[in-house]
């Protein structure tokens, strides 16, 4: 990595400019053109210097405040892992171990909506439809931390 790369990612820290061509104002703040920004990015990904390009929203700025996670006690054999996971507004779904006699849940999804009552209503209908009378529904209250995955520092190192 030389100092441009450097200044890339600095300038792909804080988020893309929300805007027609984020390359080619990224290139314009460190002085290169579009083309060469991409190319430089894709170097950096093929050798591993950046492992994903991905979006990250903030959800309460385009209306999204209801952020709930699910636990969800399904019987043995179950096979809706898919169908829950499509639901609108589901960002994650995954297993985990349950604690036998304090914990039963072993299916979590967490769902993104406008409002509680929409996550309540995408929920309840599936859990009816799934016949699963065992569920928890959790909703976040505060945002602790939002923070990008890595920080680089002036001189190009990663800031932990």
């Amino acid at each position: 990595m030389d100092k441009t790369d450097q200044s890339i990612l600095r300038e792909l820290e804080p988020g893309m400019p929300m805007i027609q061509q984020p390359f080619a104002e990224i290139g314009k703040r460190t002085g290169i053109t579009e083309d060469e920004v991409i190319s430089r990015i894709q170097r950096m990904k093929d050798t591993g210097i950046i492992r994903k390009i991905r979006a990250r929203i903030n959800q309460r700025e385009i209306g999204i405040a209801a952020n709930a996670l699910v636990a969800w006690n399904v019987h043995e054999g179950w096979d809706g892992y898919s169908r829950l996971a499509a639901l609108p507004g589901v960002s994650h779904c995954y297993l985990r171990k349950p604690v036998p006699g304090k914990w039963e849940y072993s299916v979590y999804t967490v769902h993104h909506n406008r409002t509680e009552s929409e996550v309540y209503f995408i929920v309840s209908q599936f859990a009816g439809k799934e016949g699963i009378t065992d569920y928890q529904v959790l909703f976040s209250t505060e945002e602790l931390k939002r923070v990008p995955a890595v920080r680089i520092d002036e001189t190009g190192e990663r800031i932990r």
